[in-house]
């Protein structure tokens, strides 16, 4: 397709949530330290960072791709490759794991056949660690679909997960 003003902003893919990526950082004049921000909003439009989009970025922002990389995999709230319907996020910070989180992530494992920071191959959930919630004085406390419990056993959570997964909640 030949580029014209109308189609410039365009990603040569066709794909207009990389036109939408740009008017964020348009907005931001490029300026990286409007990364967060941006990689914020991409992952909003496209539900995870992948390696071309990441790479954009950095492009875009003329940052080198190890910062931007760097950036992506030390914040919890970003994901490098697609999530689950479902998420189930188990806190790994101080207080929760002495109070036993190791053994509410092996339950999980167990349960779903799967290792933290996987999928389930019908994509229906994603088993993840987190190095600390924040929620210190309900340990051990996971997060399911976006909503915080605390106090969890390994049988109230996998309850919990399977509430999620038959409810849709």
């Amino acid at each position: 397709m030949p580029i014209t003003k109308e189609n410039s902003n365009i990603h040569p893919s066709g794909d207009k949530r990389f036109q939408m990526l740009s008017a964020t950082m348009k907005r931001h004049q490029y300026a990286p330290d409007a990364l967060i921000e941006v990689l914020h909003q991409a992952q909003e439009l496209f539900s995870y960072l992948e390696d071309d989009l990441l790479l954009y970025i950095a492009h875009s922002l003329k940052l080198p791709p190890s910062s931007v990389y760097g950036v992506a995999t030390f914040y919890n709230f970003f994901s490098l490759k697609p999530k689950g319907v479902h998420t189930c996020v188990v806190c790994m910070g101080t207080a929760c794991y002495v109070k036993g989180s190791t053994n509410l992530l092996t339950s999980l494992e167990q349960q779903y056949q799967l290792q933290a920071g996987k999928t389930t191959f019908d994509n229906q959930l994603s088993l993840l660690t987190a190095r600390c919630l924040g929620a210190c004085g309900i340990a051990p406390a996971v997060v399911v679909d976006g909503s915080i419990e605390g106090h969890q056993t390994a049988e109230s959570v996998i309850h919990r997960v399977e509430e999620s997964l038959h409810h849709g909640s």
